[in-house]
C-alpha cells in the first residue's frame, strides 16, 4: 500500500483490491496507463466529497513508478523530537500543529536536512538522530504544476536547554514541548501526515 495526501484527502495505492472495496468506500479505479492516471488524477484534484481514491494494479512497484511519473517530485525531510523529560516538540504553522520539516538541498543527505531544518524552524542545537522512521508523500500545486513531495522522517532526542525560537518567516507562530499522554489534543488541528507519523511510533 502506497498513501499519498492531497490536502485532506488521500489516494492509495494497492495490489489488493478485493480487501479494500469490500471494507473501504471510496472511488475505485484500476490503473490501465498512463495518459489514463493523468487525467484521472487531474479529475481527482476537483473533486470535493469524495475523500478516498484508490488505484489498484496488480503489480505495486510499477503503478508506484507509473504514478510519481505524473508529477514533479520533491524531497524533506524533518524530526519527531523528544527531549530529556521525555516531552515532544510541536509547532503551530499557518494556524495548525505541525513538526518541522523542509526540502532537503542539493548534496545533503536526509539525515542532515532532518537536523538542518529541525535547527532552523526551531532553533534548537545538538539534536541526534535516534532512528528513521516512515516517509509520508504529499501533492500539491506550484505555478499550475502537479508537485509530489516525498518527506522521510527521524526521530530525535534533543539533550540540550536551549529555549525554542520559531522561525517566523516560514509562518511558525508557536512551538511548545508536550508530553506524550497531551498528544492526542492535537489531533483535531493538524495534518494527516503528522498523524501518521506519530501512529508510527504508537503515540496515538
Amino acid at each position: 500500500m502506497y498513501k499519498v495526501f492531497f490536502n485532506e484527502r488521500i489516494v492509495l495505492l494497492t495490489d489488493d483490491f478485493i480487501r479494500n472495496f469490500q471494507l473501504r468506500h471510496g472511488l475505485f479505479y484500476k490503473y490501465r496507463n498512463v495518459d489514463d492516471l493523468k487525467e484521472l488524477i487531474a479529475f481527482y484534484w476537483k473533486l470535493k466529497r469524495i475523500d478516498t481514491l484508490f488505484i489498484f494494479h496488480h503489480d505495486i512497484d510499477e503503478l508506484r513508478e507509473r504514478f510519481k511519473s505524473c508529477f514533479q517530485q520533491v524531497y524533506a525531510a524533518g524530526g519527531l523530537v523528544r527531549d530529556n523529560e521525555g516531552k515532544y516538540l510541536i509547532m503551530k504553522r499557518r494556524g495548525k500543529w505541525d513538526l518541522p520539516k523542509g526540502k532537503v538541498n542539493r548534496n545533503e543527505t536526509f539525515e542532515q536536512a532532518a537536523i538542518r531544518e529541525v535547527t532552523e524552524e526551531c532553533g534548537l542545537h545538538g539534536l541526534e538522530i535516534v532512528n528513521p522512521m516512515l516517509s509520508t508523500y504529499h501533492s500539491y500545486f506550484i505555478d499550475e504544476q502537479t508537485i509530489l513531495k516525498r518527506t522521510s522522517w527521524f526521530e530525535m532526542v534533543y539533550p540540550g536547554d536551549e529555549k525554542p525560537i520559531p522561525q517566523l518567516d516560514e509562518d511558525i507562530t508557536e512551538i511548545r514541548w508536550i508530553s506524550r499522554e497531551d498528544l492526542g489534543t492535537i489531533t483535531g488541528n493538524t495534518y494527516l501526515a503528522v498523524l501518521d507519523v506519530l501512529k508510527y511510533n504508537d503515540l496515538l
